[in-house]
C-alpha cells in the first residue's frame, strides 16, 4: 500500500548517504584503493549526509550551479526508518523502518571517495526525495531492485541492488554501531554507478519498479526559486 510522506524535519532529522556500497564502483577503482590516501578497501560505511538545503520534492527544480557546466544525478532507494535504532543486528533491522521511497542524488563529478566533500554533495537542491512511501510488506524483493534514471525520457542508467557491497539490512545494522538512526532519518542505500551528466534544460526521471517515480527539472541556479 502507497502512503504520502514528507521530506525529513529540519533540524530533527538527518539524510544519510553510503558511498562505495556498489560492488562495480569498487572494480571501476581497482588498485587505486590499495594506494594513498585510502590503503585499503573500506571495512565500514562510507557515509556522508545530505543536509536540509539539498531536500527537494518530486516536480521541485535542481538548481545547478553556476561555477558548474553539469552534475551528477544518480537513482538511489531512500530507506526511511520508523524507529530509533542502536546497535541493532541484521536480522532483526528492517523491523525498525518505517517504509521505502525513491530518491536522486546529485553530486558533483568527482572519483576521490576518501572523505566525501560538502562542496561535491551538499549543494542547494542535491537530494530529491519522493513522496510516495512503500511499506516493507509491499516491497518487491529488496536485494533485486532495478533502478532506473532517465534523462529527457531517455534511459540513461540501470543498475540492481543485486549489486550491494551492503545489501539493505546490513548496511542498516552496520551504520546502527555507529550512532542511532533516529525515527525520521532517512538511508540512502548507495548511488547507483554510472550515473549520467545532467545540464540546465534536462528533465531527470528516477523509478524504482514497486516504490515509486520522481522526475525533476534541471535549471540554472539563478533561474531555481529562490525559497521552497
Amino acid at each position: 500500500m502507497l502512503r504520502s510522506t514528507s521530506l525529513p524535519v529540519a533540524g530533527r532529522n538527518t539524510v544519510y548517504g553510503a558511498a562505495l556500497n556498489f560492488r562495480s564502483t569498487l572494480e571501476a577503482m581497482g588498485s587505486a584503493l590499495s594506494a594513498k590516501p585510502y590503503e585499503a578497501p573500506p571495512r565500514a560505511p562510507v557515509l556522508y549526509i545530505k543536509p536540509p538545503n539539498t531536500w527537494i520534492r518530486n516536480g521541485e527544480p535542481i538548481a545547478l550551479p553556476t561555477d558548474l557546466p553539469a552534475v551528477q544525478a544518480a537513482a538511489t532507494l531512500a530507506v526511511v526508518i520508523g524507529h530509533d535504532m542502536y546497535r541493532v543486528a541484521a536480522t532483526a533491522a528492517l523491523s525498525y523502518v518505517e517504509g521505502f521511497t525513491v530518491a536522486t542524488d546529485v553530486a558533483v563529478p568527482h572519483s576521490d571517495y576518501f572523505r566525501p566533500t560538502l562542496r561535491h554533495r551538499c549543494r542547494d537542491g542535491f537530494c530529491s526525495i519522493g513522496s510516495e512511501l512503500v511499506g516493507l510488506d509491499d516491497m518487491p524483493a529488496l536485494d533485486a531492485l532495478e533502478l532506473r534514471v532517465f534523462v529527457n525520457a531517455r534511459l540513461a542508467c540501470v543498475e540492481s541492488t543485486r549489486g550491494l557491497v551492503r545489501p539493505v539490512a546490513t548496511l542498516l545494522a552496520d551504520v546502527s554501531t555507529l550512532f542511532t538512526l533516529a525515527a525520521g532519518d532517512i538511508v540512502l542505500v548507495g548511488a547507483a554507478p554510472g550515473a549520467p551528466l545532467v545540464r540546465a534544460g534536462d528533465r531527470v526521471t528516477v523509478e524504482i519498479d514497486g516504490v515509486a517515480r520522481i522526475e525533476n527539472p534541471v535549471v540554472a541556479a539563478a533561474d531555481a526559486p529562490s525559497a521552497r
